[in-house]
């Protein structure tokens, strides 16, 4: 069967250790605009980006230094007709040795070409994984979304 979920990876100098702290900590490669804990098993988080884009999120799965899994217990999409999409999908990351380097593995299980929002998650994740994770693994300091002022409403999502 063909797998259509995103999937990307890249290779670093770093070992597992420090890819696996710079994945959990979101608010700097993803998103400051991050409300909840984002590092311990079974904590929730919401993600919003904008008028655009808000979600709850919740780590069901840790594996030091090797894996994390990321579940999307709820979502809002304001530039889509489903605005459901992403609605139990799981963001899932793996960490592997290459060599001297460590691969990290990324995958969105249920990021399928399918929906209306792939192209634009597509290269949205690009970005925040290839250029912002890595960077924050190589140099320490990713390219997160800023804080925006506003507070957003996490009852669209609370469910």
């Amino acid at each position: 069967m063909e797998q259509n979920d995103y999937t990307t990876s890249f290779l670093v100098k770093q070992p597992p250790s420090s890819a696996f702290n710079a994945i959990k900590n979101f608010r700097a490669w993803w998103s400051e605009q991050i409300v909840g804990e984002t590092d311990k098993l079974n904590d929730v988080f919401f993600y919003n980006y904008k008028d655009v884009h808000l979600c709850k999120i919740k780590l069901i799965e840790l594996v030091s230094d090797k894996r994390l899994v990321y579940h999307v217990v709820n979502n809002r999409f304001s530039f889509t007709k489903d605005k459901s999409e992403w609605i139990n999908t799981k963001l899932i990351f793996e960490l592997s040795n290459e060599d001297d380097n460590t691969e990290v593995k990324f995958t969105h299980e249920g990021l399928v070409p399918k929906y209306e929002c792939f192209n634009i998650c597509f290269d949205s994740w690009e970005g925040y994984i290839k250029k912002s994770l890595y960077n924050l693994i190589t140099i320490g300091k990713g390219q997160p979304n800023p804080k925006d002022c506003n507070d957003f409403d996490t009852e669209v999502v609370k469910k």
